[in-house]
Parts: C-alpha cells; sequence; structure tokens
C-alpha cells in the first residue's frame, strides 16, 4: 500500500466517524443485541449465576443548596441513557475525531507528493505528467536545506526520473546491505538502554527495485545524487527519514531511534537547564552553526561519533 493510498483511507475513516458521531441510538441497538447475546450464552453454562445488566444503572440526583443571590441553577440530567451520551459518548468520539484530524489532514498534501516519488506511480507521471501544484509542499520543507530546490526543479527531475526509471532500474544489485542496533532478542535482556557497548548487527534485504530505498539506492549507485539529481536524491532522503515509510524493503531507521533514546536518556538537571536557555533565548540559539552543534555533540560519547559523524 502506497502513502497516497493510506491517506485516502485515514481520510474515508475519519468521515466515517463524523457520520455515525451522534448515533447513540444505533449504538444502543448493537449493546442491547449483545447483551441479549451474552445472557443466552450465559444462561446454557451451568453453574453460573452471572448476569449482563440490560440497562444503565440510575443514580441518584444530587440536590444542592441555593445560595442568597445565586441566579444560575443547573439542572441534572436524570435519565442514565442521556448522561451517558453526553458525557461519555459524544467526548469520546469527539476526541478521537479531533485527534484523526489533528495528526493526519495537516500533512495531506505532503503525503500527496511524496507519494508520487514511489516508482509504483512514475508509469502514471510518464503518461499525464504532473499537475501544477504537485511538490509544492516537499519544496517548502527542503528549501531549508538548499536553496535550489524549488517546484520547478523538483518537477523537473521527477519527470525526468520517472521516463528514465525502466533504464536505471536494470541494475546487477539484487541485494542491499543495512546497518543498525541490535535488537533487544539479539543483545540479551536488560538491554534496553542505549550504552557504549551496543553493537550494530549488518543485515541483508533483497531490493525489489518498487519502492522509494531502491530509488534511493539506484541513484546512488550510478552516482546521479551529485548532479543529474541532486534535488530529487534530496526529497529521497528526506522522505526515507519519515516514520511512515519504515514499511518499505526493510525498518531502516533502528539508528534514528537509537540517537532519540540515547538522548532521552542522558537528560540530567545540566541538560534541563541547557534547555531552558535554549526555549529563552531563541536569537542566540538561531546564530549557531548546525554543523558545530553535531559536532560538539559527537565529541560527548564513542556512540555518537560513530552515529553522526560517520
Amino acid at each position: 500500500m502506497d502513502i497516497a493510498s493510506a491517506q485516502h483511507l485515514v481520510t474515508g475513516t475519519e468521515e466515517s466517524l463524523r457520520k455515525c458521531a451522534r448515533d447513540f441510538q444505533g449504538v444502543m441497538r448493537a449493546a442491547d443485541d449483545f447483551v441479549e447475546w451474552a445472557n443466552g450464552i450465559l444462561e446454557k453454562l451451568e453453574d453460573s449465576e452471572a448476569e449482563v445488566q440490560t440497562s444503565l444503572p440510575e443514580k441518584r440526583i444530587r440536590k444542592h443548596k441555593r445560595k442568597p443571590g445565586e441566579l444560575a441553577q443547573d439542572e441534572p440530567i436524570a435519565n442514565a441513557d442521556t448522561d451517558y451520551k453526553i458525557n461519555i459518548h459524544n467526548v469520546i468520539l469527539d476526541t478521537v475525531i479531533e485527534s484523526f484530524h489533528s495528526r493526519y489532514a495537516e500533512n495531506a498534501v505532503l503525503c500527496s507528493d511524496v507519494s508520487c516519488m514511489d516508482p509504483r506511480n512514475f508509469p502514471e507521471i510518464r503518461e499525464k505528467g504532473l499537475p501544477g501544484t504537485t511538490m509544492k509542499e516537499l519544496s517548502k520543507c527542503l528549501l531549508q536545506f538548499d536553496e535550489r530546490a524549488s517546484l520547478e526543479t523538483l518537477q523537473a527531475e521527477l519527470i525526468s526520473l520517472a521516463q528514465h526509471w525502466e533504464r536505471l532500474k536494470q541494475s546487477l544489485m539484487e541485494n542491499y546491505n543495512i546497518r543498525g542496533a541490535a535488537s533487544n532478542d539479539e543483545a540479551g535482556e536488560g538491554s534496553e538502554v542505549p550504552n557504549e557497548s551496543v553493537e550494530f548487527v549488518s543485515r541483508s534485504c533483497s531490493t525489489c527495485k518498487n519502492c522509494p530505498i531502491c530509488c534511493y539506492l539506484l541513484l546512488s549507485q550510478y552516482n546521479l545524487l551529485t548532479d543529474a539529481y541532486h534535488i530529487i536524491g534530496l526529497g529521497y532522503k528526506f522522505l526515507l527519514t519519515l516514520s511512515m515509510t519504515q514499511v518499505a524493503c526493510e525498518r531502516t531507521f533502528s539508528t534514528l531511534k537509537l540517537v532519540k533514546s540515547c538522548l532521552r536518556t542522558s537528560l540530567s538537571q545540566d541538560n534541563l537547564k541547557a534547555f531552558l536557555l535554549m526555549a529563552t533565548e531563541k536569537e542566540i540559539l538561531m546564530e549557531l552553526d548546525k554543523d558545530d552543534i553535531i559536532d560538539k555533540m559527537a565529541e560527548s560519547s564513542e556512540l555518537l561519533r560513530r552515529l553522526l559523524v560517520y
């Protein structure tokens, strides 16, 4: 399944949830059917006195004394079904729908852009080309790394890559090696927290020549990432660092996860003070060179030096 299809499924799920968000009667009917079925099963069991309640328990309404001069008086909900509908059913569905929208709706355009970089969509690009606004969101993300990553350059390199992909993928490369940290099963118990003795494991993965990681490796093999497809190569680097692409030929981001875990476990009081200064003195922070920060972090431990420098 490509990224665009997954985004369409998420959008369809959100629309379905919005349609049934206020269908409390349908939920009640389904609950009644389940209770009837469960009680029928329990009746057939020998020496079983268990029984599922057919209705919600009624709670006694508390009446609060009204103070002098108080005008507002909240009316408590007497019906148990109505109280459950307002305070539980509607709240849960509204929370789920809002979570779906906040997590996925903002990145829908970016998902549509990166889906065009999937080699499975190259035949359609060769036949119909690219719409005028395609890759616009991706271009905004890449401009902070390279000023040449304009919309026109991205589209031109992607169309050229799609046209030459059938020849490029006729490579002799049948597999590739990935290097990542050993899993918990391989490293043994008690190795969840990364340390200086973390071992790296090289694994061989078969190339399908039909996914973004294989496309990036072929471009690197033919040395096309420097001149011919420099910007689109940068786009593939950006794409392959996103967590949604971990289901490609092989999960290749254990190194990135290891760096994050190492930073979390080293969050001492001194680091908290540093983060506090970074949050308050943003002007000074923006003047620092990113390469100097990476070099400084690499000097702190042998593990970070291997991950960030080499």
